[in-house]
């Protein structure tokens, strides 16, 4: 099951109390204060792991907990720290307080860690209030209570390109010859139900990563179809690949209404390099001059394929390739 959005509730450990302590040793009068320190609670943290790619574990398990640090002892004993608590997260994941919706950070590469929730401070002993007129304190402090708040998590995808269009406009078949990845493929509506990557490979060791996500319908963002939540995974891609098949009834409607509804979710993503793809050739009939015409953006290049019978693909490839290599050299 893909879980790209979940709502966890996180606590830090509380720091230990301190001790009031004296000390007790034979043919030693009046020893004096040796109450030690409490120890520290643990702290929450969200680490990227790679080997992840949902956040199903968040769904059953709501409630994250670090341990609590151990009260202070005599003898000048510090009580032991809470150990901190580590939650795995898919790299891409962005953290949010629930709250307010402010963004904590983003655990984009393995290994990468955040701080959500730090743990509390340790009381100090009876042993830390002792002067020279102050010979005998039983002052000692109670430990801290670390931070608790909710946290949205929500898991965006990293891929070079992103394949938006209709549902059935041969985004899936197009991803499953271009890659090993294998979505499901049917002649129904909304057969791809949640994204998928796949890893391209060209020649000379050339590789770039692609996702497919949900097909997006008019009225998408007003909750129509499956919505354009989907749409977040393709949010840090550089390029999006705009697929439109050559059996539309009208294709620059249809091109206009997937840009039209990306702009509707995000300018950024709608503002994003993109290249134009007329999906299902081998529908035309006879050679490829019928093609429909459509005034692109910016100048979007426009690539005619057939994911069936493999024309065009190469041509394809190249052309992302380049677009991708143009975004690098602009950033």
């Amino acid at each position: 099951m893909f879980i790209d959005r979940a709502l966890v509730h996180v606590i830090a450990g509380a720091g230990g109390a301190g001790a009031s302590s004296f000390r007790r040793e034979k043919f030693v009068p009046k020893g004096g204060p040796d109450g030690g320190d409490g120890g520290a609670g643990g702290s929450v943290f969200v680490r990227a792991d790679p080997n992840l790619a949902t956040l199903l574990d968040y769904r059953y398990r709501t409630q994250w907990k670090a341990e609590r640090g151990q009260h202070g002892k005599g003898k000048n004993m510090t009580g032991k720290s809470g150990a901190d608590l580590s939650l795995p997260v898919p790299p891409g994941t962005e953290v949010r307080d629930a709250a307010t919706g402010e963004l904590i950070g983003e655990a984009l590469a393995a290994g990468d860690t955040l701080v959500v929730a730090k743990g509390g401070r340790g009381g100090r002993g009876n042993a830390r209030f002792a002067t020279p007129t102050h010979r005998s304190p039983r002052e000692w402090e109670p430990g801290e209570y670390g931070e608790e708040r909710r946290l949205e998590l929500v898991l965006k995808l990293i891929a070079d390109v992103g394949l938006l269009g209709e549902p059935n406009a041969g985004k899936s078949t197009l991803l499953s010859v271009i890659s090993a990845a294998r979505p499901k493929v049917a002649d129904y509506p909304f057969t791809t139900l949640e994204p998928h990557l796949g890893v391209v490979a060209l020649s000379d060791h050339r590789t770039f990563v692609a996702a497919d996500i949900p097909g997006i319908i008019e009225g998408a963002h007003l909750g129509k179809g499956l919505g354009i939540r989907f749409l977040q995974h393709v949010e840090r891609t550089r390029v999006v690949a705009v697929l439109v098949p050559v059996d539309s009834p009208d294709p620059q409607a249809t091109y206009e209404l997937l840009l039209r509804e990306a702009a509707s979710y995000s300018p950024e993503l709608a503002s994003k390099p993109h290249i134009v793809v007329l999906t299902k050739l081998d529908l035309l009939p006879g050679t490829p001059l019928g093609l429909p015409a459509i005034r692109t953006q910016a100048g979007a290049p426009v690539v005619a394929i057939s994911a069936v019978t493999g024309a065009g693909v190469p041509e394809l490839l190249e052309t992302l390739w380049q677009s991708l290599r143009i975004g690098v050299a602009t950033r």
